[in-house]
């Protein structure tokens, strides 16, 4: 099954001059979503993963599908001031001013192996934010699984040593 046929390309959204992947139809296509939380999850079913940090808000459809099938736990990592309990906070450069994402000080330890999970990875920035939280716990970082890569904005050069798979790339 060609998983880029269930992408919709949405024009000027959500400003003039990007256009926005939409996986929406995916999600909504039972045998789609479940062959791309398969094929996420592949490469790290026997890498000993014991915690997902899902980032917000796609990412968690993904991340909570895939700590079920690795059988391990999961960590919501988020827009600021959405946990209920203390955080740990990482900020980062946007295009035009700055973004934070936050995890709960207590979701990890030192003897967890993380993957990182999220639905699009464009520039990097939230997920380099997103590694610098799992490096604040002494954690290892087994790596980031994405559903689409835009590798035309370069982000793997950003991310460089990390591990990335993503299923959909658009050159």
């Amino acid at each position: 099954m060609d998983l880029r046929a269930f992408i919709r390309d949405v024009p000027d959204f959500p400003r003039p001059g990007i256009t926005f992947k939409d996986i929406t139809p995916l999600l909504r296509d039972p045998a789609a979503f479940s062959m791309s939380v398969e094929r996420l999850a592949a490469p790290f079913r026997d890498a000993g993963i014991t915690r997902i940090a899902a980032i917000e808000s796609r990412g968690f459809l993904f991340g909570g599908a895939m700590a079920r099938l690795l059988g391990c736990g999961l960590v919501p990592v988020r827009k600021p001031a959405k946990l209920p309990w203390t955080t740990y906070r990482h900020e980062y450069e946007l295009e035009y001013g700055t973004d934070a994402l936050e995890i709960h000080d207590d979701a990890l330890e030192t003897a967890d192996r993380v993957l990182i999970v999220d639905d699009v990875l464009a520039t990097g920035g939230t997920l380099s934010a997103a590694r610098a939280l799992v490096a604040l716990f002494g954690a290892e970082l087994a790596g980031a699984a994405l559903l689409i890569e835009l590798a035309f904005l370069g982000a793997r050069k950003r991310l460089d040593g990390l591990e990335l798979h993503s299923l959909i790339r658009y050159d």
